[in-house]
């Protein structure tokens, strides 16, 4: 994994991006050169349109998931996907070859050298996004424990793909049982630092929940610390590997006294700027389709086109957030509350495209411009389910130390839930958004969060 500016990413993932804009970019250099005729351009002129292309192709591929092993896509969604790559691509190579000023170069033949470079690559990620690739770099692991967490770290691992290989499991005397087979187990009754060199360990993943009477080799997890092997214990682990605070493995030492959540002035002012600034632009952008929303609702079901619902924000505050009305008037007449469900019998035929297109939320960047809610950050729940949330599931309320967002870590990495698990599930991605939050991030979840809009994934 590569730490870049607080946040994790894999790094196959990191070597893959930055493989493609090398290529790209080199590509396009090279294309240049070879039209020339002779005459080379000045890098001047030569390099802000090469790197425009190759940078606008990593990121559409980037929020489209391209870079995201999924084996459970089909064939069928993975073409979408690339096709769609390259519609959103295709106008910057021609803005980026055609508009730009380039002397004595034939801008024919250069955009189509670009378009079959970024047809090429386009085609390559696909591919290997949805089938399986033997990865540029393997780190080796060893798991300590042999209970339930280390069958959970092993299921993580197979999900995260072949970049991780775990060599073994190391046993302890825990109470946690053993649920890993005989063979599988390695190093019984002998040191774990030599059990690591042996084995050509990159890591060791401590997977042991009960750590009190000494059930730890706290001295030989030192010695491979010393020896140069990255030592993670359960919660640092997740963190890492998914990009969440595993609940069931986070106690509140180590939340204390661990490194984030920082919250100073100059990320709150910044944050502040980012929101208004990004806010604005979208609303200028998405006006023609907030205006045509507000037709096709007046048409189908009249008046009001927005409504207005209690939820809370930070600091247990509570607001009013503006979302266009996707359901029926009567939608909770009873007076209970009730999760939105997919697939709602209560949504009407405009408030169910709306909802599947995630036009509903875009009012809600009013929230934003008057300080209620952030671009990005956990989304803010009704009242009612707040006080049953936090009775059940612990840590809840540390979600509400940030602002709100019209979209949040949590909504790009699970599926849409209406469920006490499934609030637990995206708990977990909030806190780890709370816990390393920074302007970087918020970009990289605006990002995903278009992939999101555009494949339609986790619509309700």
């Amino acid at each position: 994994m590569v730490r870049l500016f607080n946040h994790w990413f894999p790094t196959n993932t990191v070597l893959q991006v930055v493989f493609d804009v090398v290529l790209l970019f080199g590509s396009a250099i090279v294309a240049l050169l070879w039209l020339s005729h002779g005459e080379m351009p000045s890098l001047e002129l030569l390099w802000p349109p090469a790197l425009l292309f190759a940078v606008a192709m990593m990121a559409v591929n980037a929020a489209l998931g391209l870079y995201q092993r999924r084996t459970n896509r089909s064939v069928g969604q993975t073409t979408a996907r690339v096709l769609l790559s390259l519609m959103l691509t295709v106008p910057i190579a021609f803005i980026a070859f055609h508009l730009w000023p380039l002397k004595n170069v034939p801008h024919d033949a250069l955009k189509l050298a670009a378009l079959a470079a970024l047809g090429a690559i386009v085609a390559v990620r696909g591919l290997a996004s949805h089938r399986s690739a033997q990865p540029m770099l393997t780190r080796r692991v060893l798991v300590v424990g042999t209970g339930p967490e280390a069958i959970s770290v092993e299921q993580t691992l197979h999900q995260l793909g072949p970049g991780l290989i775990i060599v073994g499991f190391y046993p302890v005397n825990s109470s946690d049982g053993v649920l890993i087979p005989g063979e599988r187990v390695i190093g019984k009754g002998q040191h774990l630092a030599e059990t690591a060199r042996r084995h050509d360990i990159d890591e060791v993943v401590v997977a042991v929940k009960e750590r009190r009477g000494g059930v730890l080799p706290l001295r030989e997890l030192l010695d491979c610390k010393l020896a140069g092997i990255k030592v993670l214990d359960l919660s640092s682990y997740y963190e890492r590997a998914l990009g969440q605070l595993r609940i069931d493995s986070l106690h509140a030492g180590w939340l204390i006294f661990g490194e984030g959540f920082r919250q100073g002035w100059m990320r709150t002012g910044i944050k502040r700027l980012f929101d208004i600034l990004s806010a604005l632009v979208l609303l200028a952008l998405a006006a023609p389709v907030m205006i045509f929303t507000t037709i096709a609702i007046i048409f189908e079901t009249g008046f009001p086109v927005l409504y207005r619902q209690e939820r809370v924000g930070q600091g247990g505050r509570v607001f009013k957030v503006i979302k266009f009305r996707s359901m029926r008037l009567d939608a909770e007449g009873d007076g209970t509350p009730r999760w939105a469900i997919a697939n709602d019998d209560r949504a009407t035929f405009v408030g169910r495209i709306i909802r599947k297109l995630r036009i509903d939320e875009l009012p809600q960047l009013f929230n934003v411009l008057m300080g209620d809610m952030s671009m990005v950050g956990p989304r803010p729940e009704r009242p009612y389910f707040v006080d049953k949330l936090s009775q059940q599931i612990r840590f809840y309320a540390a979600r509400h130390s940030v602002k709100p967002g019209v979209t949040g870590w949590a909504q790009v990495r699970y599926q849409y839930g209406s469920t006490v698990d499934d609030a637990i599930q995206k708990l977990q991605y909030d806190l780890y958004y709370v816990k390393n939050h920074t302007l970087f991030l918020d970009v990289v979840v605006l990002f995903e969060t278009v992939g999101v809009v555009l494949s339609g994934d986790g619509s309700h």
